[in-house]
């Protein structure tokens, strides 16, 4: 019967069974075997009414006491039922009698939910108003004639992740089929399999299908069975087979040479104001030595805030100049691109060196000139934001393609900028540092280069946490800071009021501190600001013409203003650590001592607690970035949407050992078994692998 009402569901529909099934991405049989529980009930032996903890699932076998349908004060079904344990009389949990409430029914359930009738109920007890209840229990009858011999399951009931119009027992038919007409067999070798002390791929996927009683729930359902490992290490390995062979097939493309004399970079070195630190010399002498070879480079450079990033992109895009191309450096907001433009223009005006700027707020005929002499090759190098990948934009010889904060760009986008040379080289750099076990499996394609020293001369900042009902000494430290020269910055989460989020606007704290602080210049600056309203500002604050600015976290990347040494974030128990780090990094930039205040409202969240307390303790970007990734997951962490990269869906990032041995037998098998590795993909990706990130 429940066959039939399938295909029906799936020929009258059209393909809605398919449908729903395609959104949990499950079209093959081997989909179906990896598409694996989220956690098990135990329906393989029957509780007493009377023995049952209130909070904790269990299975009862009951007979149907009463059945009526009430109304107050909404229309539900109300079930009385009673097991062997007890007696009606007392009403209590353990006479053996209990509630099954009903808020939405069918009445073919009221139908059989009839007196005398004997059912197998499932679900989990709680206190109600007459005593112990089940909501909306799982249930079917047993036959009189079965009454406490009906056979139970042998196996833990698996509960899986599913999607709106496709309920648990079709998932576990359809799942039982192809575990029993699927293709188990192992990909890999079974003295691999040895050496990593995992079992069969087959046993291990049967186990997580259908666990026998005795397993552990809380081993199984917290992921650290040994079932599971096999399953993770798998995932991990497909992963790094993928990335691994779009690293080979970037190597094994073609790509210009830059070969240089090192003369305007040595030009360069020679007039900044600083020395390179040890970081900064091994990051660039990596870039260089890849610039050089004849096949693109695709690095990664990373680096805490203020560890010096820009000057390694300025070294690179000079090289680039001596070999005789072009380089472009893509920012994603207008005020980073021009801190980006106004740095290396002051830099490189000594050595003769014109830079380009271009953003989408330029006005007509200069966006025209800008392109014409990009385009002819008179200027050697360009700074914008996603105006540089329009379509209108032609180089006349790219070689370098530079995006910094590069998880904020789509894959498209950046790509996008490196197509603009036929086979330029690409460095990615981003100011959030990345734990080591996400750089081994998310950026396994990619050669990294880690900037994990600041330059001299930066001063440690003081982080305070405060209660938002303090906000009147605040302001009066602000008043205090800005009289004896210095400058804060003001940071809130929303530009204008929103009805959902009460929260400190921008609008509202600027309009707030021009009353409180009228000897003081406030100034204002937002993402719905016109380019050169922003620009206004920001050079108004940079040279000390506003004394504070209030702003939202168009800030968090790219500012630097040496005067300003205090940082008060409204709100911060609504900012991701991330952003936490990147906007404190925006003050100790000079030689005064620095403080960034953390404003947070009561009540805190569990998550934002933790948050809070991670950034007040730490400045360390790396140990942040950890706790980071702990809290939020690889996928936010690391902009999924953006990264174009499939989601690790069952290995555990923290695990860095069994990143580790999928790493390492991921190039033994791409280098010595080839058809393993094929034959390993084909079952993890399904002729879906994309060369990512190429």
């Amino acid at each position: 019967m429940a066959e039939r009402r399938e295909k029906k569901l799936a020929g009258s529909a059209g393909n809605t069974l398919a449908g729903r099934l395609a959104r949990l991405g499950l079209r093959r049989d081997v989909d179906f075997v990896l598409h694996l529980p989220l956690r098990y009930e135990d329906e393989t032996r029957i509780t007493a009414v009377s023995d049952a903890l209130p909070g904790v699932a269990a299975q009862f076998e009951v007979v149907v006491v009463s059945c009526d349908l009430v109304f107050r004060p909404r229309r539900q079904l109300v079930v009385r039922v009673q097991d062997d344990s007890g007696t009606l009389d007392s009403g209590t949990l353990d006479s053996g009698t209990l509630t099954l409430r009903f808020l939405n029914f069918y009445p073919s359930q009221q139908k059989v939910l009839q007196p005398g009738a004997r059912l197998r109920v499932f679900g989990e007890l709680r206190d109600g108003f007459l005593g112990a209840e089940i909501i909306h229990p799982r249930f079917h009858v047993v036959a009189s004639s079965d009454a406490g011999t009906a056979a139970l399951p042998t196996s833990l009931t698996p509960v899986y992740p599913t999607t709106a119009g496709l309920g648990q027992a079709t998932l576990r038919r359809l799942i039982d089929r192809a575990l029993t007409q699927g293709d188990l067999t192992d990909t890999l070798p079974a003295d691999e399999l040895a050496k990593l002390g995992l079992p069969a791929f087959s046993d291990a996927v049967r186990l997580l299908h259908a666990p026998p009683p005795g397993c552990l729930l809380e081993q199984l359902e917290s992921r650290h069975h040994p079932a599971w490992r096999r399953v993770q290490f798998d995932e991990l390995l497909a992963q790094q087979l993928s990335l691994r062979r779009a690293y080979t097939a970037r190597r094994a493309r073609g790509a210009p040479q830059l070969e240089a004399n090192g003369t305007l970079t040595q030009q360069l070195l020679a007039v900044l104001p600083f020395r390179l630190t040890g970081a900064q010399q091994r990051a660039w002498h990596e870039i260089a030595g890849d610039l050089a070879q004849p096949h693109p480079m695709q690095r990664l450079l990373q680096g805490d805030v203020g560890s010096g990033k820009t000057i390694v992109a300025a070294l690179a895009m000079l090289h680039a100049v001596e070999a005789g191309y072009q380089a472009a450096l893509m920012a994603p907001t207008e005020i980073l691109a021009e801190q980006h433009y106004r740095k290396l223009s002051v830099w490189l005006a000594p050595l003769g060196i014109e830079v380009a700027w271009l953003t989408g707020s330029l006005k007509k005929r200069d966006k025209a000139a800008v392109l014409e002499k990009v385009g002819t090759g008179e200027t050697a190098l360009m700074i914008g934001t996603h105006a540089l990948i329009e379509e209108g934009v032609m180089f006349h010889r790219l070689g370098l393609a530079i995006v910094d904060e590069q998880h904020r760009f789509g894959v498209r986008q950046r790509l996008a900028l490196k197509e603009k040379g036929r086979f330029a080289h690409q460095l990615t750099m981003s100011a959030t540092p990345i734990p080591r076990t996400l750089a081994m499996s998310y950026y396994a394609d990619l050669d990294v280069s880690v900037l994990d020293e600041l330059p001299p001369g930066r001063t440690p900042v003081s982080t305070r946490l405060v209660s938002a009902t303090r906000r009147a000494e605040i302001i009066a430290r602000v008043r205090e800071a800005c009289r004896v020269g210095g400058q804060a910055y003001w940071v809130c989460p929303l530009i204008t009021e929103s009805e959902t989020l009460q929260l400190q606007t921008a609008e509202d704290t600027f309009a707030q501190l021009l009353a409180d602080l009228p000897d003081l210049r406030i100034g204002l600056v937002h993402g719905r600001l016109k380019g050169e309203e922003k620009a206004a500002v920001m050079a108004a604050f940079a040279a000390n013409q506003i004394h504070v600015l209030v702003a939202t976290t168009v800030i968090e990347v790219g500012v630097d203003v040496p005067n300003a040494s205090l940082m008060i974030i409204e709100h911060a128990e609504r900012f991701g650590l991330s952003q936490l780090h990147q906007l404190r990094g925006r003050v100790g930039r000079g030689a005064a001592q620095s403080v960034c205040i953390l404003l947070y409202a009561q009540p805190l969240g569990q998550i934002a607690r933790a948050r809070l307390k991670v950034i007040f303790q730490s400045t360390d970007g790396f140990e942040i970035a950890r706790e980071d990734l702990r809290l939020r997951g690889p996928g936010e962490f690391i902009g999924a949407r953006q990264s174009g990269l499939p989601l690790l869906r069952y290995a555990d990032l923290e695990d860095a050992a069994l990143v580790e041995q999928a790493r390492q037998l991921a190039d033994t098998l791409l280098r010595e078994t080839p058809a393993i590795a094929q034959a390993h993909l084909d079952r993890w990706l399904g002729g879906r692998e994309e060369l990512l990130k190429a």
